[in-house]
């Protein structure tokens, strides 16, 4: 068991009073807290369609200055009003000591840190001291806005360094440049090799951020939910098309409910037979994958004897070009994603490339 499994194996489970634990975990509300009847009208209308959890976000971090960056303090007592006349439970997302601070004695029952935190680890220390001695809190970590598994497991280790133990992780995709169908790329390999790194951590998807636009948050939600996410945090807005934030990735809590409703909970703890025959077959693919692969490897390794001997470049910069492009038109002709390839091509060479350099520089002067 390394350090880090030791450090985290007594993590505790994302379970809450008045919660069903059998079911996905489902925190809802309006992105951000904008006047209190907003977050009044919102809140019960997703309490009457039986959300336990309520989240807005009162403190806002901006991209550029002069945006709406929430409205502060006074946002506690609404969250306080929340509780009182629906019975929800209460989230917000925290910052700085201060934010910590006031959200705890403003009686939040969830704190999430968001992506811009997560990356800054001066701001993870900050949080994580001001979190000493309230072991109890349920704290959530986004993802930092780079795909870097490590500091976002470093992020996590900070808040449990500091005595919680009701920790989990948020997926809300990472940023890219350009335009794209995700506002944040899923980059789901990313969320299964922490998965598979810290088992027990309960891990919720952000599908808001992630998919930037309301018509994306079903899809995301059930493509979550068939991985084996915990749980979603989903934005939603009373009037969403009038949100003074992230309007275009908020829906209705009718709208919610609805895409809730129609999530379909697969069956993630009964093995069959036909399943295990499938998955020996995988194996035996992937057996078959790595033998290919060795073979094309020890042709690399020829190529790279010839070059040595010719005083060739290693790269042939119209060679590569080349090979990219018919990789993936033959893999859209076999119906797989172009895209796809052309990731796993890249690998691949790029380890050719490698096992070339070594054969000529084998023996150099």
């Amino acid at each position: 068991m390394t350090d880090r499994q030791q450090l985290l194996q007594d993590i505790k489970p994302l379970s809450f009073d008045g919660v069903n634990p059998d079911k996905p975990l489902v925190i809802a509300g309006p992105c951000s807290a904008e006047s209190e009847s907003q977050v009044l009208d919102t809140a019960k209308s997703l309490a009457k369609n039986g959300i336990k959890i309520f989240r807005a976000g009162i403190w806002k971090p901006r991209t550029k200055p002069g945006g709406f960056e929430g409205v502060g303090i006074k946002g506690l007592l609404w969250l306080q009003e929340v509780k009182k006349e629906t019975g929800m439970l209460t989230a917000t997302e925290v910052a700085n000591h201060e934010h910590v601070v006031a959200a705890l004695d403003s009686g939040v029952d969830i704190l999430w840190i968001g992506a811009r935190t997560s990356a800054n680890p001066f701001a993870m220390q900050e949080i994580a001291d001001a979190l000493k001695g309230h072991n109890d809190v349920t704290v959530l970590v986004k993802n930092p806005v780079n795909p870097d598994i490590e500091l976002w497991i470093g992020a996590m280790l900070r808040i449990y360094n500091a005595g919680v133990r009701r920790i989990g992780a948020i997926h809300r995709g990472f940023s890219t440049y350009g335009k794209h169908l995700f506002r944040n790329e899923p980059q789901w390999h990313i969320p299964i090799e922490l998965h598979r790194r810290i088992p027990n951590l309960p891990i919720l998807c952000d599908p808001s951020h992630m998919g930037g636009k309301r018509e994306l948050i079903g899809p995301i939600s059930q493509q979550a939910l068939d991985m084996g996410f915990n749980g979603l945090i989903i934005e939603s807005h009373c009037n969403p098309d009038c949100a003074l934030s992230d309007a275009k990735q908020q829906v209705t809590p009718d709208s919610l409910n609805l895409i809730i409703n129609t999530l379909v909970l697969r069956q993630t703890k009964q093995s069959t037979e036909n399943l295990a025959l499938l998955r020996q077959r995988i194996d035996e693919c992937d057996n078959e994958l790595l033998e290919v692969l060795s073979r094309r490897m020890a042709i690399a390794r020829e190529i790279g004897q010839y070059k040595k001997e010719h005083n060739m470049q290693v790269v042939q910069a119209q060679r590569y070009s080349t090979m990219m492009s018919q990789r993936h038109n033959q893999a859209e002709e076999l119906g797989m994603s172009g895209d796809f390839i052309e990731t796993v091509m890249q690998a691949v060479h790029e380890e050719s490339v490698r096992q070339q350099i070594r054969v000529i520089n084998s023996n150099a002067l």
